[in-house]
């Protein structure tokens, strides 16, 4: 079974689990970014830049039918070191083949192509499993476990914020110097994970998605929470899927308007992230979560209607702002909730099924004519209003189980 330690052990190790995370997540977002623009500089095809973007995806959403498993059968510590040994691996080996391989050619398409599907699916194996140590920390530190979640989601911002820029200015020098920082930064995260680093002795437990699923249907609370946060999602998702053909064809501005439009976004984002951890250490996480749900709604009406590019721009910097001041709040429920035993699997669940939306918002903006998106933002705007009304009733109802966990005193 899992050994509570005294309340100060997960203090005490939280900077290296955050150095992990850091680490982890820019590899991550590196990879992730500059694959696509690796393709498309190796073989000017937009075809198959498309298609490298589809190949990092595809295994993304596969990894959560079975990291979760891993996690719960072998410890959060371990895999996250392995994940990141076996991309240490994956990554220098691309890196020594793109040196010898012509710079273009179908041969050289595939090792990148490769390496995108291995890299995302690695990339979501060490997120479970760093998730997992998150919660972990967290439950020890009872009241303030949303302080773990709002540097954890400020960590995931940054790294968004900052690896399509780090890939890029290593693509300017040469593919070899981009593969070879990825390969370095996953090293330095597999190295930072050796030893004991969850604060909890792991019992390997057998656990599958099926005994997430079950979990999941046993909890109410964790139902609404998820629902909350996949109508959500769809909301962000149609708004993302939209940004170019909204900034490009209504408002008739260039295409690095969008990158300009996103890294407002999530300059805001960090910021609101910041300023969550402090409003819930003075309010509390009922409050925060009402005002950030209402205002990420608001927000999106306000885009749908926006009349100008300067006003969409501030609308889309809001919504993104409030949708992650409101994922600190219910990541931290989603913790408080989920059971500690057979946590991967049902951490899992929750992801697969919160990450539904998205190919879902992206077909709705193929079937729809440009003219009619703004009326789409409108209804997907109301859904989510609707739905994180009905969410933060449901888990105010079952309020005992999101009641955080009392920390067991320092001996």
């Amino acid at each position: 079974m899992t050994r509570v330690l005294p309340s100060s052990a997960p203090a005490a190790g939280l900077p290296r689990a955050y150095l992990m995370r850091a680490v982890d997540a820019l590899a991550s977002a590196t990879a992730h970014y500059a694959v696509p623009l690796l393709v498309l500089v190796t073989t000017g095809s937009t075809a198959l830049t498309g298609l490298a973007f589809v190949l990092e995806w595809v295994p993304r959403l596969g990894a959560f039918t079975f990291a979760g498993t891993l996690v719960d059968r072998w410890g959060a510590g371990r895999v996250f070191r392995t994940s990141n040994l076996v991309r240490t691996v994956v990554v220098a080996g691309a890196g020594a083949l793109l040196f010898v391989l012509p710079d273009a050619g179908p041969v050289t398409t595939g090792v990148v192509l490769a390496f995108g599907s291995v890299s995302g699916l690695l990339a979501e194996v060490s997120f479970v499993a760093m998730e997992t140590l998150g919660a972990e920390a967290g439950r020890r530190m009872g009241d303030a476990a949303h302080r773990v979640q709002a540097a954890q989601t400020g960590i995931d911002q940054g790294a968004i914020l900052l690896g399509p820029l780090l890939g890029g200015l290593l693509l300017l020098a040469s593919s070899t110097a981009l593969l070879t920082v990825v390969a370095l930064l996953s090293l330095t995260a597999a190295a930072t994970a050796s030893g004991h680093v969850s604060g909890v002795d792991h019992q390997p437990t057998s656990s599958s998605l099926r005994t997430g699923w079950t979990a999941l249907r046993r909890t109410p609370a964790l139902v609404w929470l998820v629902g909350g946060l996949a109508a959500s999602n769809l909301a962000t998702g149609v708004l993302q899927a939209a940004a170019p053909i909204t900034v490009v064809r209504h408002f008739h501005a260039s295409t690095a308007a969008v990158g300009a439009v996103w890294s407002a976004a999530a300059v805001a984002t960090l910021l609101a992230v910041w300023l969550s951890r402090r409003a819930i250490d003075r309010f509390g996480i009922w409050p925060v979560g009402a005002a950030t749900g209402a205002l990420a709604t608001v927000a999106c009406l306000a885009t749908a209607l926006a009349p100008t590019f300067p006003a969409y721009t501030v609308t889309v910097a809001v919504v993104m702002a409030s949708e992650g001041a409101m994922t600190v709040v219910l990541r931290t429920l989603r913790a408080r909730l989920i059971p500690a035993q057979a946590y991967g699997s049902t951490l899992a669940v929750t992801i697969i099924l919160v990450l539904l939306p998205l190919p879902l918002a992206g077909a709705l903006i193929a079937l729809v004519p440009p003219a009619g998106i703004p009326h789409l933002l409108l209804v997907c705007a109301a859904v989510q209003g609707l739905a994180l009304s009905a969410c933060f009733a449901g888990l105010r109802r079952h309020r005992a189980d999101c009641a955080p966990p009392q920390p067991v005193p320092a001996p």
